[in-house]
């Protein structure tokens, strides 16, 4: 789940993957069959996946054993591109609904059921690298995440 600004151009399905290949391209690379389908497979999860879940949904589709490894390469260049985003605490990467806007992000990670929801403050973002730079450090890529109960979660007990 992703909650967003009115600024906005959020992307769903397979537009997602056409504004992923787009913004790619953009960056100078290249969008090869193996890109698409790890991100088509890390687009069908409804929560952060692991390369290695990622790699086994591509192992099934291909009908062969595709390895964690190239997965990790492919997912280190869409963080790097801004395609994909990486849940630090949990290992597990989603698709960015809007891979040509470019935010610091914050993540509300649920520990009952897993569910990721994603925010963009920029109001908040900014304090937290304006604060590093007041204490002398250049942040390249703040992470903000915050653990706790989704309000399912909460309401099953």
């Amino acid at each position: 789940m992703m909650s967003h600004g009115p600024n906005h151009r959020l992307h769903e399905g397979p537009a997602l993957a056409v504004a992923a290949q787009g913004a790619l391209e953009r960056a100078g690379e290249q969008w090869t069959p193996m890109r698409a389908r790890v991100f088509d497979a890390l687009n069908q999860f409804d929560r952060p996946a692991s390369a290695y879940d990622i790699a086994d949904a591509v192992s099934k589709a291909e009908g062969r054993r595709v390895a964690a490894n190239s997965v990790y390469r492919i997912l280190d260049l869409f963080v790097g591109k801004n395609l994909v985003q990486r849940v630090e605490s949990a290992n597990a990467y989603i698709a960015n609904a809007h891979p040509d806007c470019r935010h610091d992000c914050i993540f509300l990670v649920c520990d009952g059921c897993g569910q990721t929801t994603h925010l963009d403050n920029d109001r908040i973002t900014g304090t937290v690298r304006q604060a590093a730079i007041d204490a002398g450090f250049e942040p390249v890529r703040p992470v903000i995440e915050v653990r706790g109960r989704c309000t399912a979660c909460v309401a099953a007990g």
